[in-house]
């Protein structure tokens, strides 16, 4: 089993210190090649991965539904949490209830269990990232920008290939050679630019850092190990339920925090230092599901 869960995780951690060693030496200013893997790469792997195949969307809606359970669970339990602490609900709760679905969900779930589950691994993608931009926008900002929404490059292509998957039109094979040409550079870079971040951690903030880094996996496993029970959902979806949950805070939780000015040190401090013990989390989740 040990042997099964390096395996897994090398790749991902591999690539994660190769740019965490790239950025304390270079000290590159990533911020236009994340504009870019977010505004092309990503959106290309999204629509590839649901475009280039015939999804059932019915195999993946309790996918989606768990996702949703996972997401919103994680902030009911993460309110007393904060509370009991006393830290601010607006600085604590969003990074323990928006997980790093892309830059380190895509790639794991890819290396897990393979090609067969990435329309899966989107749909997850998409409905975190979906919930993250309507929630933190109306609850940090107070201003639900609908349509700003709407225009992200991450839901046009996913909303584009869930069209063409259920349309049945078969795409010109060129033209999907070509997108996921393109979509391939995104899984790698992905992991690469969270390397590179991890130079910047604030460790500071040490102690909402390690509440946040250990609550976030926790109360995600937790509540995906419930949704599976409650569902009654098969081996495969809890294998990849579980592993979204015990995935660690997203980097764009900093960027809002930044944005309105939400102690976006602590929220740093919350992201840096949970995607260093996400080898710990991961290996957990993989270890519960290979037992």
């Amino acid at each position: 089993m040990l042997v099964q869960i390096v395996s897994i995780v090398f790749p991902v951690f591999t690539v994660i210190a190769v740019g965490y060693l790239y950025g304390r030496k270079h000290r590159p200013d990533m911020i236009a090649t994340n504009q870019v893997n977010m505004g092309i790469f990503v959106p290309a792997l999204i629509f590839s991965a649901l475009a280039g195949k015939s999804v059932d969307l019915a195999e993946v809606q309790m996918i989606a539904l768990g996702g949703l359970v996972i997401v919103l669970g994680s902030g009911l339990l993460g309110w007393p949490i904060a509370r009991r602490l006393g830290y601010a609900p607006k600085t604590l709760l969003p990074p323990m209830m928006f997980k790093n679905a892309g830059n380190m969900g895509l790639p794991l779930l890819l290396f897990a269990f393979g090609e067969q589950v990435l329309p899966a691994a989107v749909v997850l993608f998409l409905v975190e990232n979906v919930l993250h931009f309507a929630i933190a926008t109306w609850w940090l900002g107070r201003n639900a920008r609908v349509w700003g929404l709407l225009r992200e490059p991450v839901i046009i292509a996913g909303v584009a290939g869930v069209l063409v998957s259920m349309s049945g039109i078969a795409m010109w094979p060129p033209f999907l050679s070509a997108i996921k040409i393109i979509a391939d550079v995104s899984t790698g870079l992905m992991l690469f630019s969270l390397g590179v971040r991890l130079n910047t951690a604030p460790f500071a903030q040490w102690r909402i850092g390690t509440v946040g880094a250990v609550a976030t996996p926790l109360t995600g496993m937790l509540i995906a190990y419930l949704c599976c029970l409650a569902f009654g959902l098969s081996d495969r979806e809890t294998d990849i339920l579980l592993i979204f949950g015990a995935l660690p805070p997203a980097v764009l939780n900093f960027m809002f925090a930044e944005r309105y000015a939400q102690e976006p040190e602590k929220v740093a401090s919350i992201v840096i230092l949970g995607n260093l013990v996400a080898l710990f989390s991961i290996s957990l989740a993989l270890a519960l599901r290979l037992a």
